[in-house]
């Protein structure tokens, strides 16, 4: 009985700590740092690229591209929940999209998806796109697409 109620307070206040974490945050960002998407890497990627942002936070983004568009695309990285999310995001967005539309996604998309991120981490947003960008040119360099 005591292991019970010892793991339902635990239960109750790690609750607690990533409620007061969020604070502040819209709904849609936290359910992608919740539920982040494309997360991995890609065996034999068309390209691959690794950017370290300002913060230190690292993003690497591999994709596969089938006809001009995004077929896959996942990333890793060792940065914070703002930039686990900004990562998650940007990588949906760019699914199936062709080179160019996915070219045209910016940190304001990313902020106003989010409702605002905290200024402390908009450069999260920046990171996630400098990375899907560094990532693109590196395949029409490499394609001549």
């Amino acid at each position: 009985m005591a292991e019970k109620q010892m793991g339902q307070t635990f239960d109750k206040l790690a609750r607690d700590i990533q409620e007061s974490l969020l604070e502040g945050y819209s709904e849609k960002f936290k359910s992608e740092f919740l539920n982040p998407k494309n997360i991995g890497k890609i065996e034999d990627p068309d390209c691959c690229v690794s950017i370290t942002g300002v913060c230190g936070d690292t993003i690497e983004m591999s994709l596969s591209i089938d006809k001009g568009r995004i077929s896959d695309i996942k990333f890793m990285t060792d940065g914070c929940g703002a930039t686990i999310s900004c990562a998650s995001f940007v990588t949906r967005t760019a699914k199936g999209k062709s080179i160019e539309e996915a070219l045209l996604i910016t940190q304001d998309d990313v902020d106003r998806y989010f409702e605002g991120l905290p200024d402390e981490h908009k450069h999260c947003a920046k990171l996630a796109v400098m990375t899907l960008t560094a990532a693109l040119e590196q395949y029409v360099g490499k394609s001549g697409e």
